[in-house]
């Protein structure tokens, strides 16, 4: 079983990893207007990033239910690791 702080940590990294998955999502490689206000060629016109916020989260708690489902029921084994353990230092 894990605990909640390790159950937080792991929602936090699939965060991430959607969010980077879903950025690049509704931009279009189409014709573009030359930027005149010191814009970036590569910035989108329209960010989005709300849409694009929620989108993560959601998908991101979807994933994480099915990651903790498979931690809680076994079906990829997670080493035990002693609750305590004593430094050995290398002689």
């Amino acid at each position: 079983m894990i605990g909640p702080l390790t159950a937080i940590a792991i929602f936090i990294v699939i965060w991430w990893v959607v969010l980077f998955a879903i950025l690049p999502l509704g931009q279009g490689g189409g014709e573009r207007e030359r930027p005149v206000d010191g814009g970036d060629w590569g910035a989108p016109p329209t960010h989005q990033l709300k849409r694009k916020f929620i989108t993560t989260t959601l998908a991101s708690l979807v994933i994480w239910v099915l990651v903790l489902i498979v931690i809680y029921f076994g079906l990829i084994p997670l080493p035990d690791f002693p609750v305590t353990s004593t430094y050995v230092g290398v002689q």
